[in-house]
């Protein structure tokens, strides 16, 4: 492969919020265009992003990635997807994750994009049913997964270096990586839509916002 196409560059962490009370780890992140929304084990947290202050807390397993369509809230909890009603905070159905689970979680064009952490894949789910799509390969850890203006992009995370990369969807080829510095982690990646990522920091406690690179 020619490394000359690859863009790489360090990540521009933007903004830093936590460590939170009573969030040991963070692992998912979403956004539903005002709050970010963050999974912390035994519930997902609504983060106000301009105050930095947890707005409301929903206890539901939240071990892994989360993911929001616009009206619902989706949560991996081990071997299953927790669709969630975010207003009353109930599980409104659940379908069986592919595979025993996985690790990010995002959703776009009308489907949920799922990535498996060890085996370096990230799979496109059916959401009714949890039926696997697509597969698409990486060769990293993946850890978060989000979509944003029809790039796909997730957060790898091994041996304590972690990056984000922009990935092509059909052939999984790297495009663009932006390295974090070294021992700052990632977990879940959303973007805001816009010109930033949000990063969940695992144990350190931490949501990270990170600059998007500026398409010429």
């Amino acid at each position: 492969m020619d490394g000359g196409s690859m863009m790489r560059s360090a990540a521009e962490i933007v903004r830093e919020y936590g460590p939170f009370p009573g969030v040991d780890r963070v692992h998912g992140v979403s956004f539903d265009g005002q709050r970010v929304w963050f999974a912390s084990g035994d519930k997902i947290n609504a983060l106000d992003p301009a105050s930095g202050k947890i707005l409301r807390s929903i206890e539901v397993p939240a071990h892994a990635g989360t993911a929001f369509d616009g009206q619902h809230l989706f949560q991996l909890a081990e071997d299953r997807i927790q669709k969630i009603n975010p207003q009353t905070g109930r599980v409104v159905t659940t379908i069986p994750a592919p595979g025993g689970g996985g690790s990010g979680l995002t959703w776009a064009e009308g489907t949920l994009w799922m990535g498996r952490h060890r085996e370096r894949k990230i799979l496109q789910l059916d959401p009714e049913t949890g039926a696997v799509l697509r597969t698409i390969e990486s060769n990293r850890f993946v850890t978060g997964v989000t979509w944003v203006d029809g790039e796909l992009w997730h957060g790898t995370w091994e041996n304590d270096e972690s990056e984000l990369r922009h990935v092509d969807p059909k052939t999984g080829e790297v495009l663009e990586r932006l390295e974090m510095p070294a021992g700052v982690n990632v977990s879940g990646l959303e973007s805001d839509g816009g010109d930033q990522f949000f990063c969940g920091g695992g144990s350190s406690g931490k949501v990270r916002a990170v600059r998007r690179p500026r398409r010429v």
